[in-house]
C-alpha cells in the first residue's frame, strides 16, 4: 500500500526537496505552502497535492488535513518543516517579531501536529518528524528567539515520543546545520536597531560568527541540502533516534557536547562562538 507525506513548507528550500524526494520513492506527497497559486512543478507530478496551509491558521491547518485525507485516504506521515530564523541581538527583537517567530516556529508544529495525531493514532502507525536546527542543540549569539524556539521544539519532540510510544507512533527532529536553501532568503536580520553600541556589538559576533561557519566548511558556508532530506526519509522509514543532527558542523557541535558536564561544553562553546575579548 502506498503511503502517504504531509509536508509542511513546500514552497522553497528543505520542504520543496523533501516533497520531490517523497514522491521520487513512490510516496503520495502531499505538498502544503502558503502560496500554493505560486508553484509550477510539483502539483504536475503524480500522486502529488499541492494544498494550501498556514502552520498560524488553525482554519488553514483543519483544511489541508482534511484534503489530503480525502486525496489519499489517510496521512502515515507528518513532516513539519515551516519555519524562518532570524538574527538580533535580544534588545534588537521587538515583541511583536519574537511572538510571530514562535507561532510559526513553535505553535505552527504543535497545531499541526495534533491535527494529525488522531489519525496515526487510530490507524496504530505513523511518524511525525519536526526539522528543527542545531540552534535546537546550542545557544547562538544574535539568535536568541530562533534558539528558544527551536529548543522548544526540540523539547516538544522528545516529550511526545515518550507519550507517542505505546500508540505505534514514532516521533524524531532532524537537526540541520549550516545548508544552501532558500531558507536563509526567509531569515529576518535586525542588526541595525537599537544605539551605537548595540549595532556595533552585534555586527562584530556576526562577522566572527560567519567566518567560523566559512572555515568549518573550508571557505563554504553551506553543504548539500540533500543530506537532511535523506535524514528525514530515513526517520519516515527506518529505526531513528529521537534527535537526529545532520550536517558536519553539527556533528561537529554533537562531539563538544560529549564533554563532562554542559558547563564544559559551554565554556568550549565559547570560545568557538564568540571574538576574543581585548585585554
Amino acid at each position: 500500500m502506498t503511503r502517504t507525506v504531509l509536508i509542511t513548507g513546500c514552497s522553497t528550500g528543505m520542504g520543496r526537496l523533501a516533497a520531490f524526494t517523497f514522491q521520487n520513492k513512490g510516496w503520495n506527497v502531499a505538498a502544503s505552502m502558503r502560496r500554493p497559486q505560486n508553484e509550477r512543478e510539483l502539483g504536475k507530478l503524480d500522486n502529488t497535492l499541492v494544498v494550501a496551509l498556514d502552520v498560524t491558521d488553525q482554519s488553514s491547518i483543519n483544511d489541508a488535513v482534511s484534503q489530503t485525507v480525502q486525496k489519499f485516504g489517510t496521512i502515515d506521515v507528518l513532516v513539519n518543516n515551516a519555519g524562518y530564523g532570524g538574527h538580533a541581538a535580544l534588545e534588537q527583537s521587538s515583541d511583536e517579531s519574537v511572538r510571530a517567530m514562535f507561532d510559526t516556529n513553535v505553535f505552527g508544529v504543535f497545531n499541526i501536529t495534533r491535527a494529525v495525531m488522531p489519525i496515526l493514532r487510530k490507524q496504530g502507525h505513523g511518524a511525525v518528524i519536526n526539522v528543527t536546527s542545531m540552534a535546537g542543540m546550542i545557544g547562538i549569539p544574535l539568535e536568541t528567539s530562533y534558539c528558544a524556539s527551536k529548543w522548544a521544539v526540540e523539547g516538544f519532540t522528545e516529550a511526545l515520543a515518550l507519550e507517542c510510544r505505546d500508540l505505534g507512533i514514532k516521533v524524531h527532529s532532524v537537526l540541520p546545520g549550516a545548508y544552501a536553501t532558500a531558507f536563509n532568503d526567509n531569515v529576518q536580520d535586525n542588526l541595525e536597531a537599537g544605539d551605537e553600541q548595540v549595532i556595533a556589538h552585534a555586527q562584530k559576533i556576526r562577522a566572527h560568527f560567519g567566518a567560523i561557519v566559512a572555515n568549518h566548511h573550508g571557505g563554504e558556508q553551506t553543504a548539500d541540502p540533500q543530506e537532511v532530506v535523506d535524514m528525514i526519509y530515513q526517520c519516515a522509514t527506518g529505526d531513528m533516534p529521537v534527535h537526529n543532527p545532520c550536517g558536519s558542523d553539527a556533528e561537529m557541535l554533537v562531539g563538544l557536547s560529549q564533554s563532562p558536564g554542559r558547563q564544559v561544553f559551554y565554556d568550549n562553546l565559547t570560545g568557538l562562538l564568540l571574538p576574543a575579548q581585548q585585554a
